[in-house]
């Protein structure tokens, strides 16, 4: 015969505390893994912002590196810039205007041209070196007149030759007029005793020929 359990004994089961246990249990552990789930996505979600904010940051350095690349070791470049400024004016800057104007002479005679007219002036004074500006006729034949324009550009003193003109040629002679700029130290220069050079655009100075400068 079997045995049914009769509503009293179901009621007692129910009210049973072991029967609370269970269900409190169940619930809790249903609560926990909820929990969990949810705290999975979150770490999930988080780590993945943390690494994209780590890539970010990657660039933004990599792009800061970039840009201050060229400031490194900018204090040692500006202190071997200075040197190299010293070294150039020691060897390449004339003491005085007569040693240019001896320098041109001791060229004109080494490459065989003639000079029929060189005129000095001087720029602004400045803090810095103060320009002096030739204009020179020159002629002679072509291999005379190209000896001369290249010991110009290879000498010891820092010659620039601004403009080259040809102003007349008659069988083998070629006449040149050359405009060369070098420089003196301002205080030199003042020394020098040499015009203003003019400006653009102005009636040009009188500029005393290498002849008139040899007293000085």
């Amino acid at each position: 015969m079997n045995e049914r359990e009769s509503p009293s004994t179901t009621r007692e089961q129910l009210s049973s505390p072991f029967t609370w246990h269970v269900v409190a249990f169940v619930v809790l552990l249903l609560a926990a893994i909820s929990l969990a789930v949810r705290l999975g996505f979150d770490w999930a979600a988080t780590n993945s912002n943390a690494q994209d904010n780590l890539v970010s940051r990657q660039f933004e350095l990599a792009a800061l590196e970039h840009e201050t690349a060229p400031l490194r070791g900018l204090d040692r470049r500006v202190s071997e810039t200075r040197g190299q400024l010293q070294t150039f004016e020691q060897q390449r800057v004339p003491p005085n205007y007569s040693s240019i104007d001896a320098r041109i002479g001791e060229l004109q005679v080494a490459s065989g041209v003639h000079l029929s007219h060189l005129q000095y002036t001087q720029g602004q004074p400045s803090s810095g070196l103060t320009e002096i500006s030739i204009d020179a006729g020159i002629s002679g034949d072509y291999p005379a007149i190209m000896r001369f324009i290249n010991s110009i550009e290879r000498d010891p003193i820092f010659f620039i030759i601004r403009t080259m003109a040809l102003t007349g040629q008659q069988g083998g002679q070629v006449n040149l007029r050359l405009q060369l700029s070098t420089w003196l130290r301002p205080a030199d220069a003042a020394a020098s005793g040499l015009p203003s050079t003019p400006q653009s655009g102005s009636a040009p100075a009188s500029a005393p020929s290498a002849a008139g400068m040899e007293g000085e």
